[in-house]
């Protein structure tokens, strides 16, 4: 995949196509948001029971790994999913790319969700409660659970670009062998990979953050066990 044009520079700092097409997704997002959700009201029309759906969709699914802290994990799983599922679909618009179609991009997304096991294991026991973990259950392992922290956020970056990259690349080529014969078809099959992909990195996340929240609860467990 050719590299992401130069549009302009602040500063130092130059900003691609790329950036600008995440801008804009965020943008339109935001305009959405606050737009469908001004005049919410008791009695919902289309829109706001087709919003309502998804957002019940998205805190069934927190609910069924992690059902104590779904209110809690909402707003961070959520926002990854509606941001993932939209940035993937950029690329059915032509001449646009996708910007989980961009190493810089997933990795971002993936250092996001690092930071956030981490501040929702804080969160759960304290700062000293949560490092104690790394030491479970001998601190012999302390190594392996570092390297464990660090593969599965370049795993997590990874495996969304390359598949969103892989998908584009392949819609390409069949486009160039096929020409306008078989639009509709890849039409169909980018959008159910794009809401796929955007549901694995989402769960992935989610699995995450509940494994550092339930360390905790079960070396507090462990705990009350050896003392009893």
């Amino acid at each position: 995949m050719e590299a992401a044009a130069i549009w302009f520079h602040i500063g130092p700092f130059a900003i691609s196509s790329i950036v600008v097409t995440t801008w804009g997704v965020m943008l339109l997002l935001g305009v959405f948001s606050w737009l469908a959700t001004r005049n919410l009201t008791l009695d919902p029309g289309p829109l706001q029971t087709m919003l309502e759906g998804v957002v019940s969709a998205m805190e069934e699914s927190i609910c069924a790994v992690l059902p104590d802290r779904a209110q809690q994990l909402l707003p961070f799983i959520g926002t990854l999913w509606i941001y993932i599922v939209f940035a993937n679909l950029v690329g059915v618009v032509p001449h646009l790319h996708a910007p989980t179609g961009n190493l810089s991009v997933t990795a971002g997304l993936a250092l996001l969700v690092f930071l956030s096991v981490h501040w929702f294991g804080i969160r759960s026991e304290g700062l000293r409660g949560y490092l104690k973990h790394y030491l479970s259950p001998t601190p012999i392992l302390l190594p392996f659970h570092l390297i464990s922290e660090i593969t599965r956020t370049i795993a997590l970056a990874v495996r969304l670009f390359g598949n969103i990259m892989s998908l584009e690349m392949a819609a390409l080529l069949v486009l160039l062998v096929a020409g306008l014969l078989a639009p509709v078809p890849l039409l169909m099959l980018h959008i159910v990979e794009s809401l796929v992909q955007a549901y694995i990195f989402g769960m992935l996340a989610l699995i995450y953050v509940a494994g550092a929240v339930q360390s905790q609860q079960n070396s507090k467990r462990d705990e009350k066990g050896n003392e009893q």
